[in-house]
């Protein structure tokens, strides 16, 4: 495994010991959940340089707070068709990444169960009124005790959403680390990114200085002298290249013009172990000031959390929304009252001003920002979109058919 910080690259196999020949150089800023899907997905094409601020186990990344529902449905309440549909085509490329990992990942395509108590049950109907599909089922209380045994007898009413699933987000992160410890992929942890008038520095260092190490510890000359690629997956990070000014020779100043609304978007999660308590699917609670969701995982661990609170706030829980997440566990089942309580914690994620993710392409640099609470739905998709990108292809599997403002182009010529 390697060592924090810059490794040295006399201490690493060389890139051609490994695949007999040169790969093309490509940057990645982030190592968050996109930037280590990208990074897996590129290594066998690309001789991938990875670039995060954070540790490898990512604890700063919104990834690594997220509950990872994988619920188009119950997301379009409050997202467009698009979304929804983009995240039902994610849904069915989950499995086919997680083949790619050295060890395995909690995955289950169980459905979502959505409950409402009796005050709350226009709340619910409001709900149900928002989803853009009917593929769900109206279930009565009967219905939901045979679900969920173990469920409030007073939750009086419940939508089933049939094809939803979830996964276990840090179980992912820490199996994507492993496996891209097992590549040839350069990972610099701990280095912090800023973008500048004359272009990437990371810890004060020109980006390519870590191309041109690599060049000179290589046994047989290589004719690159830039990274074909920078693909720019740093979320909450781009916020501070907004100072940027516009500068048509810098290929970071003019991406900065696109993501000055680029704004974070709170969230807040309780961890809890409660090995008395089953379920068998994510709930989500109706609750007057936004729905509540448990998400059951594996050895008795469920994730509890507010699907959106919109503020900045980067200060830890706060009682009212900590007492909120609690009752809310234990309103629905009884037996987590006697849960352990692992963490509390919260964080940002990124967001556009119409809370959809967009892929900003400037030349050479691709920036992938503004998943906001989407970023397990949607992260195969944006994953399938990039390397659509840096194939050149304009074939039929692009999502921009689907969703046209995901990707724009500033580029002034066309990428060869």
């Amino acid at each position: 495994m390697l060592e924090s910080g810059k490794p040295s690259f006399a201490e690493r196999p060389t890139q051609e010991a490994k695949q007999g020949q040169n790969k093309p150089p490509i940057a990645i800023l982030g190592a968050g959940l996109m930037g280590r899907m990208l990074a897996i997905s590129l290594m066998e094409d690309y001789q991938v340089f990875l670039f995060d601020k954070d540790s490898k186990e990512g604890q700063q990344s919104a990834a690594y707070l997220a509950a990872a529902m994988l619920a188009p449905l119950a997301e379009s309440a409050d997202c467009s068709r698009e979304i929804m549909q983009l995240g039902e085509m994610a849904l069915a490329l989950w499995p086919g990444f997680l083949k790619r990992l050295d060890t395995p990942v909690f995955f289950q395509q169980k459905g979502s169960l959505i409950v409402a108590f009796e005050q709350d049950k226009s709340d619910l109907k409001q709900f149900k009124s928002r989803l853009k599909s009917s593929d769900y089922k109206v279930v009565s209380d009967a219905e939901m005790e045979q679900m969920e045994p173990g469920l409030n007898p007073h939750l009086k009413s419940g939508l089933y959403l049939p094809n939803e699933g979830q996964l276990d987000n840090r179980q992912l992160l820490n199996a994507m680390a492993s496996t891209l410890n097992n590549s040839d992929v350069f990972w610099f942890d701990h280095m912090a990114i800023e973008s500048t008038s004359s272009g990437f520095q990371v810890a004060g260092e020109p980006l390519e200085s870590f191309l041109n190490e690599s060049i000179h510890c290589n046994s047989r000359s290589n004719s690159h002298n830039q990274f074909d690629w920078v693909l720019d997956c740093r979320g909450l990070g781009a916020q501070a290249d907004e100072a940027l000014k516009a500068d048509a020779c810098d290929m970071a100043s003019n991406i900065a013009s696109s993501t000055k609304m680029l704004r974070g978007v709170r969230g807040e999660v309780v961890r809890i172990r409660a090995p008395g308590v089953h379920l068998t699917r994510p709930v989500r609670l109706m609750h007057p000031r936004y729905p509540i969701y448990i998400a059951p995982k594996t050895d008795g661990l469920f994730v509890v959390g507010a699907t959106q609170i919109e503020s900045e706030d980067t200060r830890n829980p706060t009682v009212r929304s900590t007492l909120e997440l609690l009752s809310a566990c234990f309103s629905v089942h009884s037996g987590f009252a006697e849960a352990e309580i692992l963490g509390i914690e919260s964080g940002l994620r990124p967001a556009y001003l119409d809370n959809e993710p967009k892929i900003i392409i400037k030349e050479r640099l691709v920036s992938i920002n503004g998943l906001f609470r989407h970023g397990y739905l949607l992260a195969p998709v944006m994953l399938q979109q990039c390397l659509t990108i840096l194939k050149g292809s304009t074939d039929e599997e692009s999502f921009t058919q689907i969703m046209p403002k995901l990707v724009e182009n500033h580029s002034v010529k066309p990428r060869r």
